[in-house]
């Protein structure tokens, strides 16, 4: 049913693709964006077009998404499968938005069986089968090359909840090997684990060393935001990174 699908992308682009004069304004505001070159640029409003009308955005608590923000936040979100496709994103439909920070129940059941429950404060979380859920003011905050952005991380757990759980491990290209995988990632966590459990001063967000699946959601932000840190701390790390999104952020920054 793919000819459908992809009939259904064509009417919807010739009826409804981003104005030019309006991708533009959202490419001037976002540092993230700077020195793709024009191909890639367009790509990336083409699925940004697709985006805003396979996933519904649903603001909550009175917030008002405008149509500058959504495009916004369509920009960061598709940034990752820039050379993927949208079908990588297939699975899930909605994306909430708060406006800002927002409390959130967590349970699980130790390893004698006893159930906990904490609430938390987050500024964004990704449902295994459901929503991804942002804030707006971090939204907002990302796109900006400091190594911070609250859109890619959900969108790389998505990407990591694609062949199950979240577990720092998504759906490998055929041309990539697990094993190189792991023998990049599984010493790179370990180090910053060490350094943020020691008190030591991490170049990277130290929240990565929560779990394999937060790193690689963390990396994923410093490989798009912040490519060459990356590299100089975890450089077997970025040349994974690179071979999964299919991007050389580095090459397009120094340009």
């Amino acid at each position: 049913m793919g000819w459908i699908k992809n009939w259904r992308r064509k009417r919807l682009l010739e009826q409804y693709a981003i104005a030019p004069h309006e991708w533009t304004s959202v490419v001037a505001a976002l540092p993230l964006l700077q020195g793709l070159p024009e191909d890639a640029l367009e790509r990336l409003r083409v699925l940004a077009t697709v985006f805003l009308h396979e996933k519904s955005i649903e603001p909550v608590q009175g917030l008002e998404m405008t149509a500058p923000m959504r495009l916004n936040l369509a920009a960061q979100a598709v940034l990752p499968i820039l050379n993927l496709g949208m079908d990588w994103y297939e699975g899930w439909t909605s994306l909430v938005v708060y406006p800002d920070e927002f409390l959130t129940r967590q349970e699980w059941v130790d390893e004698a069986g006893v159930m906990h429950t904490r609430r938390e404060i987050r500024s964004g979380e990704a449902w295994e089968r459901g929503p991804v859920v942002l804030s707006w003011a971090d939204v907002a905050a990302s796109g900006h090359c400091d190594g911070y952005n609250a859109v890619i991380h959900e969108m790389a757990h998505k990407l990591d909840m694609r062949n199950g759980s979240a577990d720092g491990c998504p759906r490998l290209h055929r041309d990539m090997r697990a094993s190189a995988w792991r023998a990049a990632f599984q010493p790179a966590y370990e180090d910053l684990c060490q350094r943020a459990d020691t008190g030591q001063l991490t170049a990277l967000d130290p929240y990565a060393a929560e779990g394999p699946e937060e790193f690689f959601a963390v990396v994923s932000e410093y490989f798009f935001e912040r490519p060459a840190l990356l590299k100089q701390e975890y450089p077997a790390v970025y040349e994974q990174l690179a071979a999964f999104y299919r991007q050389n952020p580095i090459a397009r920054l120094s340009t």
